[in-house]
């Protein structure tokens, strides 16, 4: 899945929970895409930071909120 896509995702789930924050929204992204796509953000979380083990689901909202965050862009 690209970032552009992850974005896309989560935009379509902030529109159906709009009173979630930013981390909310990560949580519902994550376990709407599923399992497998939960590992490979959790994989490349970890990845990133040089770690080997860690617990897959923070670390996949962890991705989700980077990638959104990244593409977002800084405040203004």
């Amino acid at each position: 899945m690209t970032d552009e896509q992850l974005l896309i995702e989560f935009a379509l789930t902030r529109l159906d929970n709009p009173g979630l924050d930013l981390e909310e929204v990560a949580t519902l992204t994550v376990r709407r895409l599923g399992e497998d796509r939960m590992l490979d953000f959790a994989g490349l979380t970890l990845a990133s930071r040089g770690e080997l083990r860690g617990a897959a689901f923070p670390a996949a909202v962890e991705h989700v909120l980077r990638v959104v965050l990244t593409l977002r862009g800084p405040d203004d």
